[in-house]
Parts: structure tokens; C-alpha cells; sequence
């Protein structure tokens, strides 16, 4: 009968198909006395006036999200929205005035000493601006870091370098020290350490800001790449919209400690919640971001669309793949599956509608 039970909670917390990363209700305040000005913040008081009549700064104001296992997460926002000081207490290298953290339903903000240093081990690895290498380590040994702190050894550790080295594109380089490498270099090494420890959950802080726009391009293909492949849940840091589009499962956007919008890219880019956010979409290039199924009408939908000069492409499709030839050819766009099934169509009008809506 125990056995029964036990069998039958275990199969209702699989269902209950809870989030990786809850955070809820969190308010950071840094000052000498947090607690006594946070029913000032919960009452609405802004940012400027607490800083002003207490000299306390609001870092989070009131925080709820959740992060899905096996999705990027990006954060974006201005300096000062609080976009790194969000990231940092999901590892607790902050901990919050208020609210709770939760990592796979169990609040990090209860562990104790031994706990936390054991959880930031085995759940988390992450990845800084300025790449924190070692100087006096090589490739090898900056990639086995955080392995040799799990205690494991050399052979292994090794082993286990090597193979995130190569897939980060760095064999033959091995043995060499970060000062023989350029930045963009010394961030692949910083993200095959990461990746090393095969922790389920990476932390990406302003990983790629420092790089030249070239580089930064290739890092952000290379973490799609490999995040196609290995699936991590992965929260990224970052102020460039470009940036957050590009990797972005779904995109949080922070300001003044509010997170005042989360949704897809889609959704950030054609619903912007209010002013702050529409700023920071307005010059967006939409055919970069926007894909056929999204703005297709169903075919039974589309009786009222002229089907005697189409343009055939994939739902899959960005606009900006297609978007000449229906410009030169003035045509309405059949949009298919892969298997070449009619799922929708879009007219020029729509077209030219959707890359204009704000």
C-alpha cells in the first residue's frame, strides 16, 4: 500500500511537468538595510524616489518568470535594468531581498553551505564577459578547471577537455596560455569550460559584448550550433536586441528592475508591451525574424487571396529568404510543410502589412 502511494505521487510530480527555473515574486534592494524599504517598493514607489529618500537601489523589483528545460533564455535591458543582477541569483551569488528561486522545484535560496557549493558544481556552469581564464593555466588545464574541482581525475579530466576543445574549434591549441589567444579565442575556451562540466543548466553574462562584431557573429553560430545538438537550458545576458533575436527561445526584458515583457521573439517584435519596449524594436529588420507560418492565413482561411500567380516556399522560411522574388514578381506566396502540403498563403498586402504593424 506504501509502495502504492509512492508510485502515485512520483507519477503526479512527473505530470505536473514543472518548469527547470521558477523564479517568483523576487525584490533585490542593496543597501544597509534592504528589509525595511521593501513594503516601500511593494506600495510602487519608483526606483528614483527610493534611491533618493533612502539611498537604497532597487536591483529587482517583484520578478516572476519561468525558464523551460532545454530552452535559451534571454534577458536583455539596458544598464542598470538588472538584467546581471537577476542572472547572478540563480546561482546565488546574490541572494534576494524576497521571493524564491527555484531550480528543478527546489528553492536555492534554502541551501546551505556545503549544499550550494555542491549545486553550483553539478547544476550550473557559466560564462563571463571577460572570460575569467586562468593566465598561468593552459587551453587544457582552463577547460579541466571545473572538472578538477569535481574531483575528477586527470586521465578523464583530459579526456573529456579535449573532446569540448575540438568542439568549440580549438584543437591544436591545446597547450597554448590565454595570453597567445585573441578574444574571441579565449571565449571559446571559456566556453568549452563551461560545457565540460555537463551541467544541465549554463549562465551566460554579457558572454560575447567584448568581442568584435565578426567574432561575435561566429560565437553566436557556434552556440546555436551546439546548443542544437546538446540542449542545455541556457540563460543568456545581453543589451544588443540583435543578439537576443538571434539566440532567444523566448526574451525577458528588464527595466529599472521590472521585467515588463516576456515572449518570443515574434511576439517582442510585432506586441511590444509598451514604450520602453517598442524603442527597443522599432528599427528592427523584421524579414530577419519573421517566418511564413506566422503570418500565413490557414489555407480553408483563404478563399478571398488570388492563387494565379503564386511563389511556393517552406513555413520555415524568414521573409527576408523570399521577400525579393515576390517584390519582383508582385505574386501572393503559397506557403508548404516539408513534405510539399499547402498549410497557408500570404498576399502582397499582408506581406508588406506585416513588416509594417508596430
Amino acid at each position: 500500500m506504501c509502495i502504492c502511494f509512492e508510485v502515485i505521487k512520483e507519477i503526479e510530480f512527473i505530470q505536473k511537468k514543472m518548469s527547470k527555473i521558477e523564479i517568483n515574486n523576487v525584490y533585490k534592494i542593496f543597501g544597509s538595510n534592504p528589509s525595511s524599504i521593501l513594503q516601500m517598493v511593494k506600495d510602487g514607489a519608483s526606483k528614483e524616489e527610493i534611491l533618493e529618500k533612502t539611498g537604497h537601489t532597487v536591483g529587482l523589483d517583484n520578478v516572476s518568470l519561468k525558464i523551460e528545460e532545454g530552452e535559451t533564455f534571454v534577458c536583455m535591458g539596458l544598464s542598470g535594468s538588472g538584467k546581471s543582477t537577476l542572472i547572478r541569483h540563480l546561482n546565488r551569488l546574490i541572494d534576494p531581498t524576497s521571493g524564491e528561486i527555484l531550480v528543478e522545484g527546489k528553492d536555492v535560496t534554502s541551501l546551505k553551505k556545503e549544499e550550494l557549493i555542491e549545486f553550483r558544481r553539478q547544476k550550473m556552469s557559466m560564462v563571463f564577459q571577460r572570460f575569467g581564464l586562468f593566465p598561468h593555466k593552459t587551453v587544457l588545464q582552463n577547460v579541466g578547471y571545473g572538472l578538477e574541482m569535481q574531483g575528477i581525475e586527470i586521465k578523464k579530466r583530459n579526456s573529456v577537455s579535449m573532446e569540448k576543445i575540438e568542439s568549440v574549434g580549438l584543437t591544436g591549441f591545446e597547450n597554448q596560455y590565454p595570453a597567445q589567444l585573441s578574444g574571441g579565442m579565449q571565449q571559446r575556451v571559456g566556453l568549452a569550460r563551461a560545457l565540460a562540466t555537463d551541467t544541465d543548466i549554463m549562465l551566460m553574462d554579457e558572454a560575447f559584448s567584448a568581442l568584435d562584431p565578426l567574432i561575435r557573429s561566429d560565437m553566436q553560430k557556434q552556440l546555436l550550433d551546439l546548443q542544437a545538438e546538446l540542449k542545455k537550458t541556457i540563460v543568456f545576458i545581453t543589451h544588443d536586441l540583435d543578439e537576443s533575436l538571434r539566440l532567444g527561445d523566448h526574451i525577458g526584458i528588464l527595466n529599472a528592475g521590472k521585467l515588463v515583457q516576456v515572449g518570443t521573439p515574434v511576439e517582442i517584435i510585432m506586441n511590444p508591451a509598451d514604450e520602453y519596449v517598442e524603442a527597443f524594436v522599432k528599427d528592427v529588420n523584421r524579414t530577419k525574424v519573421i517566418k511564413a507560418k506566422i503570418i500565413m492565413t490557414p489555407a480553408n482561411q483563404a478563399s478571398e487571396i488570388d492563387k494565379s500567380n503564386l511563389l511556393k516556399v517552406e513555413e520555415d522560411q524568414f521573409i527576408e529568404e523570399f521577400l525579393p522574388q515576390v517584390v519582383c514578381s508582385n505574386s501572393n506566396v503559397e506557403v508548404v510543410d516539408k513534405q510539399g502540403n499547402t498549410k497557408g498563403y500570404i498576399s502582397n498586402k499582408e506581406l508588406q502589412t506585416s513588416l509594417t504593424k508596430s
